[in-house]
Parts: structure tokens; sequence; C-alpha cells
């Protein structure tokens, strides 16, 4: 025994080999479909197919090249795809936090009449199947006016507004961000109210600082629904200056037959997302930790 501590005995050092051992497994099962992909998007067409079985598959060797990844960019716009679906997902992102948070902050924190119907409405449509929906706000978009720099209406069709604003409030957001400020302490905001702060400076100066880790899991949230859209710009953009990379690839899915070229599409849109989690993996960990502990 040193400093108070039992040195570890052979049964427990085993069970830890065991235990990392099987987690390194599992790992590599949950990987596989993905490293996969990014081996198969350097390798020509038939070659896929003839490594598929084999260990070393997602080794490389003499014939990877960049030759899919040059044909994707040639077929097809790729590059305004990822342009335009960025765009969306950071506006949206950007916007959609603030608001889902700010009417979050309202229903938790505000007391006003029908207060308790909107949440109703809120948890009501957590519920709903998008599909439902998809029709009416279909009809109603076909039917607003916008207008351009020039002043000329153009409508909402064919746009990157129309894959932002109806989606800008996202009820699982708000009752993320409701679920958190329940537990924000009332004497902080009689705090900022006794020092005459309004109830807009209170909740940009002294509730939203302290709720980082739900931040970063709505953000997370909605950037993947964002970036993952794939039937509503399918009903409302029909032009490819619009048009998000999951419509784009089924474009490009028609132009080509080659799956190695198929999986360098595939790993072009994965990276951002992939990117975008690890950058905020922590706060996104220490969120869901956070909830369970509350739970």
């Amino acid at each position: 025994m040193m400093n108070g501590k039992r040195a570890a005995g052979p049964s427990e050092v085993a069970k830890s080999l065991l235990h990392i051992a099987l987690m390194l497994l599992a790992g590599l099962v949950f990987a596989y479909p993905l490293l996969f992909m990014v081996a198969a998007s350097f390798k020509p067409g038939e070659a896929l197919f003839t490594d598929l079985g084999k260990p070393t598959a997602l080794l490389p060797d003499a014939r990877w090249s960049l030759n899919n990844y040059r044909a994707v960019f040639e077929k097809g716009a790729v590059g305004a795809y990822l342009l335009n679906s960025g765009l969306i997902a950071l506006v949206s992102v950007s916007a959609g936090i603030f608001i889902n948070s700010a009417a979050a902050f309202a229903l938790a924190k505000l007391k006003w009449r029908g207060q308790g119907l909107v949440l109703t409405l809120v948890i009501g449509l957590l519920i709903v199947p998008f599909e439902v929906l998809a029709i009416p706000m279909l009809l109603i978009v076909s039917k607003l006016p916008w207008f351009d720099a020039s002043g000329l209406t153009i409508g909402w069709l064919d746009t990157l507004h129309v894959q932002i604003i109806p989606f800008l409030a996202n009820s699982f957001c708000v009752f993320l961000f409701y679920q958190f400020f329940k537990d924000v302490p009332d004497e902080l905001v009689e705090a900022g109210r006794m020092d005459g702060a309004g109830a807009l400076t209170i909740y940009l100066r002294l509730v939203l600082p302290v709720c980082k880790p739900v931040i970063v899991t709505a953000a997370i949230i909605l950037f993947l629904g964002m970036w993952n859209q794939y039937l509503w710009p399918v009903m409302t953009v029909h032009t490819a200056s619009a048009r998000p990379v999951m419509v784009g690839l089924q474009q490009f899915f028609g132009r080509s037959t080659q799956w190695g070229e198929v999986m360098a599409y595939a790993c072009l849109i994965t990276l951002p997302v992939m990117v975008f989690f690890l950058l905020f993996q922590k706060q996104f960990i220490r969120s869901v930790v956070g909830a369970g502990i509350k739970g």
C-alpha cells in the first residue's frame, strides 16, 4: 500500500484491459462504414468491389488517387451546393439560437397571459411530423412576396430564404432551452430587475452566458437538421442556384454510376458535419451528462 491507495490486483487489471478491448472493438464496428467510405473515395470503381471482403480494404495502395474528387467537381456544381448548404446552416444556427432561446426565456422566466397555452402548443408540435406540415407550408410560401435589391417581386420559391426562414423557430430547441432555463435561479433574474435591467438585458447579459452547453447542443441539432434537409428543398427548389448538398447528391447520382465518385461526394458532404461536431463535442457531452444528472 502506497500513499493510502491499494495497488490494483491482477483481476482488476484484466477487467480494465478487457473493457478497453471491448470499447476498441465497438468503436471499430461503428467507425468501419465511415472508414470504408473514405477509403473507397480514393479507389477506382472496379477496385472498390474487389477489396470489399479483404482485411486490407482500408489500407492505402498504389491505386489510390484523387480522380474521384476531380470527377465530382467536374460533373456537378458541388462547390455551389456546399456553399448553399453552409450558408443555410450558418444563418439558421445563428438566428435559430437567438429566436428559440428568447422564446424559451419568455416561457420560463416571464409572466404573461396565455403562457401555459403557448407552452402546450410548443410541446404538442414535438409530436407532429414535418410531412404533415409540408404541404400547408408550401401553399403558404408560394403566395408570399419577396423583393430583391432592385425592388422587384421574386417570391419565395427557388431561393435560399425559403429554406431558412420557415425553420428558424424549432419547437424541440425551444423546449430544450426551456428545460435549462427552469433550473436558472429566479434570484438571478430578480437581481437584474433590482438593478434596473429590462427583460432583454437580463436575457442577454445574465441568463444566456450561463447556458453555453445547451447552446452548443441546440447548435448541433439545428446544424444537422438544416444540413441534412432533403424533402423541403425538393419541394421548393428546382434550380441549381439554390440547391443544397443533399438534393445535389441525388442529381449527381443520376449523372454518375461510379461508386467511387459517389463515395467521394459523400465524403465531401460528411466532412463539415464531422468538423462541426468535433469542435463542440466537449460542450455537447457536458450538456448531455448534466441533463442525465438532473434527470
